[in-house]
């Protein structure tokens, strides 16, 4: 019974230790793990060779080669910082946090590029929430000055070539961090940093959020979800009048729905400004 004892108050002290540990230092760099059949489930891009084609698949991988097409062929000539895209939309719930997740992981699939998805949608973030991940040290510790390193701040996940910054720690000042002489040098870092590297920003919807703007002079490519029969023309056409016209401006269609299918489908259009 005393060995019993003993083991057991080993135990706790071990637990206690750990229990500290953690407290000193919450934000262990781990692997993010992704449930991929979790994602298959919600009708999002498969990311597993399993012999099957997915119309998702091939609708996001249309939009993928126009992003790389500006990112890293031709279209980088005349974009600068071309593999940085910001995703966004005209106003709250169209879709956006789903569309850069998928732009994300079809991007995943090539042999010679890795991604990295940013969620900068600070005071809303979604992509934790839609990858179902735990929160951690991300974006607005490291500009709050929380974390000294963006190492540390970048993490790997279990789909190869996906890396993921998340939002971090909520801040009453977040968004004019977000417009900070930091952001942009944390920016030009990634742009540069490595040559085969495409950053996703989840961003915040444009209309009557600063910061989204001050967040789009970083980037070279902007994509603009815009949800069927629900966006008007008109608030799109104010979105799209706030941004650089020098940027490559793409459009996704979100929810426009097959008929005959009972699917969501997705419409990708392309022009400057």
């Amino acid at each position: 019974m005393r060995q019993s004892n003993s083991d057991d108050a080993e135990k706790l002290h071990l637990d206690a230790v750990k229990s500290e540990e953690a407290i000193s230092q919450p934000y262990a760099k781990d692997d993010i793990f992704i449930d991929e059949n979790s994602l298959q489930d919600k009708g999002m891009v498969c990311v597993r060779d399993n012999g099957r084609r997915y119309r998702i698949n091939d609708e996001f991988r249309a939009i993928k080669h126009k992003l790389l097409n500006n990112a890293f062929g031709p279209g980088a000539e005349v974009h600068t910082n071309g593999n940085l895209i910001m995703v966004s939309s005209a106003n709250p719930n169209e879709g956006k946090t789903f569309s850069a997740v998928n732009l994300a992981l079809i991007l995943s699939l090539e042999k010679n590029k890795s991604v990295l998805l940013v969620d900068a949608d600070v005071l809303k973030p979604s992509v934790s929430k839609t990858l179902d991940i735990e929160s951690r040290a991300g974006l607005i510790d490291y500009l709050n000055g929380d974390v000294s390193s963006v190492d540390s701040i970048i993490y790997n996940t279990t789909v190869p070539n996906l890396r993921i910054m998340p939002s971090g720690e909520s801040h009453h000042l977040s968004y004019e961090l977000l417009a900070s002489d930091k952001m942009l040098g944390l920016a030009q870092e990634l742009a540069n940093r490595y040559t085969d590297r495409i950053v996703i920003f989840d961003c915040p919807p444009i209309l009557g959020v600063i910061e989204t703007i001050s967040l789009s002079k970083l980037v070279g490519q902007v994509v603009i979800v815009v949800e069927h029969n629900k966006t008007k023309m008109s608030l799109v056409q104010r979105a799209v009048s706030q941004l650089d016209s020098r940027l490559a401006i793409g459009f996704i269609v979100n929810k426009s729905v097959n008929t005959k299918l009972s699917q969501y489908g997705y419409g990708y259009g392309y022009g400057y400004g």
